[in-house]
């Protein structure tokens, strides 16, 4: 049986940090993403999504640093998911989407 963790989502750079790791740089950024659909009454409804990406520098990757608010991105990796105690004491958890391949995506590729 094949087991398969791969997810593919394409919008726009909220907010985003790098950092160097040892000799690595890492982004971390949010993306959104919308779904549009009518409700049976024919109503609009505009879906929208935040993700947490992270994106190590190397093979199928674009220089980190052009990565800033609005820029347009189509992100392929996979979903991570971490549970941690909140400081309240109650069990979260997150899910994050690790890149293993972005693209910088021109206006007319993303409208």
């Amino acid at each position: 049986m094949d087991h398969i963790n791969r997810i593919e989502i394409q919008g726009r750079v909220g907010t985003v940090r790098t950092n160097i790791i040892g000799e690595t740089m890492v982004a971390n950024f949010s993306l959104v993403t919308e779904y549009l659909y009518k409700t049976r009454d024919g109503g609009a409804v505009n879906e929208t999504t935040w993700h947490q990406v992270t994106a190590w520098e190397g093979r199928d990757m674009p220089d980190l640093t052009l990565i800033t608010k609005g820029t347009a991105l189509n992100v392929i990796g996979r979903l991570r998911a971490t549970r941690y105690t909140a400081s309240d004491g109650t069990e979260r958890q997150t899910y994050e989407v690790v890149a293993g391949k972005v693209r910088i995506l021109s206006d007319e590729e993303i409208n």
